[in-house]
């Protein structure tokens, strides 16, 4: 039997200022090393004070994901040695004496199985270690200290997965939720990193640190079970460590043995004051927070009657469901989360590619709006979409300069009709043993109107002259 656990480092993007000092909280891009202060990186006299909007974000997630908040939190000082941490210990929460983190004893429900949430806690960031050098030999490590003290949440689950699947759904489901939220943007680089604690049958808990992306989580995943399995089959003990995974050859590597919770030396951070969470506060962050995933997905199937795989869809992904909340109505509501989730998601699949959207709200409402009304056809309204993509003109621009307008004139598509006739004879005089022929036969028709015609149109006027 295998055991998966997480603890998932999510960072607070949000936010203006660190956790504990007027830092930026947003490092990136910044020379190394410019974005620091006396509290940041610990120099002997300095005190941190705590952000008080890191405490409301960090409660937030806790109540999205059910989490219990107690009336009081306070923090601790958590010691280790490494470089990337200029204290030699990181302030961080600690179950113990009387005290609780910003959330525990939560839960998630992915597909069938629940996941159970232990705690969430709020901590501060490392700093960042950068290599320098193209081989073994000549590689040097250098830091960078602009990450240290960024607001951070981590949520630890139980051991609750059984496979690497699962895990990699319930990183998707917890970050839709975040962004949903606001809280944080878990697609930049090193916004959201993974430690999973594994452990087959006989065998010993073996945690994989800091891996960045999700597909290499479940691959590191399934690489470990592997390892594992292999060893316990071959009477070898699997030793409880620490791993980290090699992306270039795909595989985990010790790194060095598991420290245990005393090693840690876990200590009252005397500097900050236990803080009080009252219950009304907590009520007006509930009122603050954003409709959820499952009410807005209820919501689009109950109200606009789109379908469930779609609302799945959209409802998932706040830069979608942001476009489609501010430029639908009731009649074109259905239409427009067809085009977002079939037509735009295919366009633009990316964070660059979204921020590269010319698209305006009024672009996807009027093209619906005409695909409702059939003054154009699908097939011209996603050539529209994607001239809109690129340009952000008005539709009746696009329309008249491509010339996308429907043909649902009869007469003038029975001509059309006829021409392909003459053209293809063979395949209309086997229409009557292949209906399926009269597929091909609108195809050639859509292609002729470079896809204005209007396919029910088409489709009876094909059937009558077939006598079907």
């Amino acid at each position: 039997m295998t055991k998966i656990g997480l603890e998932i480092h999510c960072q607070l993007t949000k936010l203006e200022s660190k956790l504990f000092c007027s830092c930026k909280a947003d490092y990136r891009n910044l020379p190394p090393n410019s974005n620091i202060c006396p509290v940041c990186v610990g120099l002997p006299g300095s005190l941190p004070a705590l952000n008080k909007k890191a405490v409301e974000k960090a409660s937030m997630i806790s109540i999205a994901l059910g989490c219990k908040i107690p009336e009081k939190i306070s923090f601790f000082r958590k010691n280790y040695f490494y470089p990337d941490l200029p204290k030699n210990f990181q302030i961080t929460q600690y179950n113990a004496y009387g005290s609780a983190s910003i959330g525990s004893d939560g839960t998630v429900q992915i597909e069938e199985k629940e996941i159970r949430i232990r705690r969430i806690q709020l901590e501060e960031d490392p700093g960042r270690l950068v290599y320098e050098g193209s081989s073994q030999k000549t590689q040097i490590t250098l830091v960078d200290y602009n990450r240290a003290g960024t607001p951070l949440v981590e949520i630890v689950t139980e051991p609750d997965f059984e496979n690497p699947r699962q895990v990699r759904i319930f990183l998707n489901v917890l970050a839709d939720l975040v962004e949903n939220l606001g809280v944080s943007d878990p697609y930049l680089e090193g916004a959201m990193r993974v430690d999973g604690n594994i452990s087959v049958e006989k065998g010993n808990r073996v945690e994989i640190k800091n891996v960045g992306s999700f597909r290499d989580v479940e691959k590191a995943l399934h690489f470990e079970i592997t390892r594992q399995q292999s060893l316990v089959n071959r009477g070898i003990e699997v030793a409880a460590e620490t791993r980290h995974w090699d992306d270039a050859r795909k595989i985990t590597v010790s790194s060095r043995s598991k420290e245990e919770e005393h090693d840690y030396r876990y200590l009252p951070e005397a500097d900050i004051p236990i803080i009080r969470i009252a219950q009304d506060r907590i009520e007006n962050l509930k009122k603050q927070m954003p409709e959820s995933i499952a009410a807005k997905k209820e919501r689009y199937i109950k109200k606009y009657g789109i379908p469930q795989q779609v609302a799945d869809v959209l409802s998932s992904d706040k830069f979608y469901s942001d476009l489609f909340e501010k430029s639908h109505t009731e009649y074109n509501a259905k239409e427009i989360a067809n085009i977002i989730t079939t037509d735009l998601m295919g366009f633009a699949d990316t964070r660059e590619k979204k921020a590269e959207l010319k698209l305006t709200n009024q672009n996807i409402s009027d093209l619906a709006d005409a695909i409702v009304s059939g003054a154009m056809t699908r097939n011209s309204g996603k050539i529209a979409l994607q001239e809109m993509v690129k340009t952000g003109k008005p539709l009746s621009d696009i329309m008249s300069s491509l010339d996308l307008g429907n043909m649902n004139d009869a007469s003038s598509l029975e001509k059309i009709i006829d021409e392909v006739f003459a053209e293809e004879e063979k395949a209309v005089s086997e229409a009557g043993q292949n209906p399926d022929t009269i597929n091909y036969i609108v195809g050639k028709v859509m292609r002729k109107t470079k896809g204005k015609a209007d396919p029910g149109m088409t489709l009876e006027i094909i059937r009558k002259r077939l006598s079907f």
